[in-house]
């Protein structure tokens, strides 16, 4: 469920965890804090109109690049292109925290393209 954190900030609740939205002010990218609860994982998604950067703060994650995986402990990161296929898994018992730099023409949530999904919305 969307709503707005204590800072007033877009914070929206998913099956698999939650982000907040830190900026999307400038026209040209937009910056989220994404939360991966224990043993859950986003859908395996591409965007046609956005590329994506993921920093890792907190946990292990396991990024899935166009069916190659990679795991990302906190300071490492990864660079998704437009249009390719991407998932973030937390795999352990502890949650996954990463910034996500979305860089494009358009970041509106109907920009996913959902390929697999946990939770039905594929």
């Amino acid at each position: 469920m969307r709503t707005k954190d204590a800072e007033g900030r877009v914070f929206d609740e998913r099956p698999w965890g939650s982000f907040t939205v830190l900026d999307d002010t400038m026209f040209d990218h937009k910056v989220k804090r994404i939360v991966v609860s224990a043993q859950k994982r986003l859908s395996y998604q591409r965007h046609q109109k956005r590329a994506e950067h993921w920093f890792v703060v907190e946990g292990t994650a396991t990024a899935i690049l166009d069916g190659a995986e990679f795991e990302l402990s906190p300071g490492q990161s990864v660079d998704i292109q437009i249009g390719q296929a991407h998932r973030c898994e937390n795999r352990t018992n502890a949650p996954v925290v990463f910034i996500e730099i979305q860089t494009g023409t358009y970041f509106g949530e109907d920009d996913i393209v959902r390929l697999e999904d946990d939770f039905g919305r594929a």
